[in-house]
């Protein structure tokens, strides 16, 4: 592609890819030059222009010398707008999941979905790249805008047309989602998160909903779990750009949750829609697996998805990995599951999951991750205590910070709770102690391989900690 075909007075010179780390540009490269939170890409532009960049995107009034400067007051998403246009075509449908929780398992659950139509679907997320036939990890919800954009292209050539990713708070300020038609969004639910990064839950819920503002097309429809508080500006949004909108939810209006009946290892569910009912079983525990079950399914009917084949479809749901995972079931015959909990809404929900099934104690292991958002230690301290009936108080990934110190701030909401610091001894403990009619339930890490300590990542899987801790 030429430099002129993607903006006026480019010329001739051949566009070979395109880049935001000046160590990746070759020559024939765009470069992004952003300012970020620890770095300022506007320092390495002569860097990037001397290994061969073409072009940079940047503000007006930066100097760029040897290329062309395309200025731009939002250089972000004018980058994401030319990356798009290099790396075009993408999948026919492609939908966005936006929300606290529940992003990796909505957009999983909508790749299953689609799969059981026959479509060639993917998703994209903290678990990676999932196709059908492979998985590849990325290490972020929302990759960088080059990374995204050429995995979806990457997509679209080996033949997949539907494509579900979540679209993080962090990834939709920066923009790094841009440039694909978004033809359905999704909103799950708004708790507390991501504070050390946005400041205050107004900053937060308006990153969230520049999915339904900017990203979302305008004639794509907006899919809103409509039991959050927050759902009715998600919906307003909606209206104001008049899309088409699908809720869900015991207040929805298109997929309306009338009953929910827990199982031994699953929940049947009452849905319905245009006045019927329709009855399924749903292999999955919790009231939140079923909530973004039904988003799934909505994000499907927006796309062409027929209603009551959906619905009957949600019976054949795989549970996603290191989401309420049923890791091993120890000797005594308590089972054991691992779960990305880490926000106190999320460790509520998962809590509350495994209640109803819980005839004796729920033994609750968790920690909180260094150099995140202190207020929150104290609430999931407070929630482990209330709703837990023995809580082992851990380390998860405490990154630069004094592992001491952020259990001291979350035992401050748990007094009486048990300290180990050692997440394998702590995981062990909880496996050991728990009898028959106990569950346990390990929250925070999930599907994470490693645990971050100072500037390394320490092999460590909550799954298989639990299954050796099992076997001893």
């Amino acid at each position: 592609m030429k430099l002129g075909g993607l903006v006026s007075g480019g010329g001739d010179a051949s566009v070979t890819g395109f880049a935001i780390d000046h160590r990746k540009v070759a020559p024939g490269t765009i470069f992004g030059a952003f300012e970020g939170a620890k770095v300022n890409g506007e320092d390495y532009i002569a860097a990037a222009v001397a290994s061969g960049a073409i072009a940079v995107v940047a503000r007006p009034g930066v100097t760029v010398e040897g290329a062309l400067h395309i200025a731009a007051d939002n250089p972000r998403q004018e980058f994401a707008h030319l990356a798009a246009k290099f790396f075009a075509p993408f999948p026919d449908y492609a939908v966005a999941v936006t929300g606290t929780n529940g992003k990796t398992s909505t957009v999983e659950m909508t790749r299953q979905l689609w799969r059981m139509t026959g479509l060639n679907a993917a998703s994209i997320g903290t678990l990676g790249v999932t196709t059908a036939d492979d998985s590849v990890l990325t290490g972020l919800t929302t990759p960088d805008v080059v990374t995204f954009l050429s995995n979806v292209a990457g997509l679209a050539r080996e033949g997949i047309t539907h494509v579900a990713f979540e679209a993080s708070s962090h990834g939709l300020s920066q923009y790094r989602t841009e440039g694909l038609k978004v033809s359905a969004a999704a909103f799950t639910n708004l708790s507390r998160d991501h504070l050390d990064y946005h400041g205050d839950m107004a900053n937060y819920l308006t990153a969230k909903l520049r999915l339904f503002a900017e990203v979302l097309d305008a004639d794509g429809t907006a899919v809103v779990w409509a039991d959050d508080p927050q759902a009715a500006r998600v919906v307003d949004l909606a209206h104001a750009r008049r899309q088409r909108i699908i809720t869900v939810g015991e207040r929805g209006g298109t997929l309306k949750l009338v009953g929910r009946d827990p199982t031994l290892l699953g929940q049947g569910l009452t849905i319905e829609h245009d006045g019927q009912a329709h009855k399924v079983n749903l292999p999955l525990i919790g009231a939140y697996q079923a909530a973004n079950a039904l988003t799934a399914a909505g994000l499907v009917i927006a796309t062409g998805g027929d209603v009551a084949q959906t619905i009957q479809n949600l019976s054949r749901l795989q549970p996603v990995r290191g989401r309420l995972e049923r890791a091993v079931i120890n000797r005594a015959g308590a089972p054991v599951y691992v779960d990305y909990a880490h926000t106190p809404d999320a460790l509520e929900a998962a809590i509350a999951a495994l209640k109803p099934h819980t005839a004796g104690r729920l033994i609750v292991v968790f920690g909180a991750g260094g150099d995140r958002d202190h207020g929150k230690r104290e609430l999931m301290g407070e929630i482990a205590a209330r709703y837990g009936d023995m809580v082992i108080v851990t380390d998860d990934n405490p990154r630069s910070e004094d592992p001491a110190e952020i259990r001291a701030e979350v035992l401050k909401g748990a007094p009486d709770a048990t300290e180990i610091g050692d997440r394998r001894r702590a995981i062990g403990e909880a496996v050991a102690v728990a009898g028959p009619a106990d569950i346990v339930l390990v929250a925070g890490k999930g599907h994470e391989q490693g645990q971050i300590v100072g500037d390394l990542v320490l092999p460590f899987d909550d799954v298989t900690v639990a299954r050796e801790a099992a076997a001893t």
